[in-house]
């Protein structure tokens, strides 16, 4: 991935964040999209990868961490009903995940890189679309358990 694409990654993912600090409705879309959008860009451009054995392996020990952090940041964050609709709000504690999750995804990548795993086959895009999807399958339980509808979606 060139240094544009990550730039432009990296720039979205702190939109997303700034706006989710601040507090905004929850539109259904706008928790499950992002994911399935950059796991979809990652697996594409996996798959003009040749990727060997070691490569499966690192992957799927990135992308279980990037559930179970997605899982737990999801659990930081605090939904809440305003204007009959379901808010969402990120906290001080989810700023804390997020950082520890890019501490830990970079320990993990800089492990497996050590270990003999193609730079190629380093996703940057599935790294953070699993990292959303474990934070979108919690945030859905959690709001479908408070009963509260979503957002409409904005246009």
């Amino acid at each position: 991935m060139d240094v544009l694409k990550i730039v432009l990654l990296v720039g979205l993912v702190c939109y997303v964040v700034a706006r989710r600090i601040a507090g905004e409705p929850l539109a259904a879309r706008d928790v499950y999209v992002a994911p399935i959008v950059l796991v979809a860009l990652g697996v594409h451009g996996l798959t003009k990868v040749h990727l060997v054995p070691l490569d499966v392996v690192w992957l799927a020990v990135t992308l279980v961490v990037g559930v179970a952090f997605g899982a737990l940041r999801a659990g930081t964050t605090v939904l809440f009903r305003k204007e009959g609709v379901l808010w969402q709000r990120y906290t001080w504690k989810t700023l804390v995940v997020w950082v520890v999750t890019a501490a830990i995804s970079f320990g993990v990548g800089a492990l497996a890189m050590a270990a003999g795993m193609q730079a190629e086959a380093r996703s940057v895009s599935l790294s953070i679309g699993v990292g959303l999807a474990g934070e979108a399958l919690v945030t859905l339980l959690r709001a479908r358990a408070s009963g509260v509808p979503f957002a409409p979606e904005r246009r």
